[in-house]
């Protein structure tokens, strides 16, 4: 099950996993939402490239899961699972990343 989550009236893509009871968000959406950033793609690039330890743990923060983008397209994103969005808000300062 696929939806789409608002947050200041922004939207969010998210997806329902069955099996492991969570749900997933779009990293980019979520980014997006906190930064107003008009390159989503550039800016988590730029975030990476400064902070070594997030880029080497990329790929254990964030799983592929499959999600439609506004095209209609289905392709593979990375997602945040709602754990990981409440566990780690104290510790998100997307503003020194800038």
């Amino acid at each position: 099950m696929s939806n789409i989550k608002l947050f200041e009236s922004k939207q969010i893509r998210t997806v329902w996993n069955e099996t492991d009871q969570k749900w997933y968000f779009s990293v980019q959406d979520v980014v997006e939402v906190l930064t107003d950033s008009s390159d989503v793609k550039q800016y988590i690039k730029r975030i990476l490239s400064r902070d070594e330890m997030l880029k080497s743990n990329w790929g254990t923060i964030c799983t592929l899961v499959e999600m439609e983008a506004a095209d209609g397209k289905r392709t593979k994103q990375s997602v945040l699972t709602n754990t990981v969005l409440k566990n780690n808000m104290d510790k998100i300062n997307l503003e020194q990343c800038i």
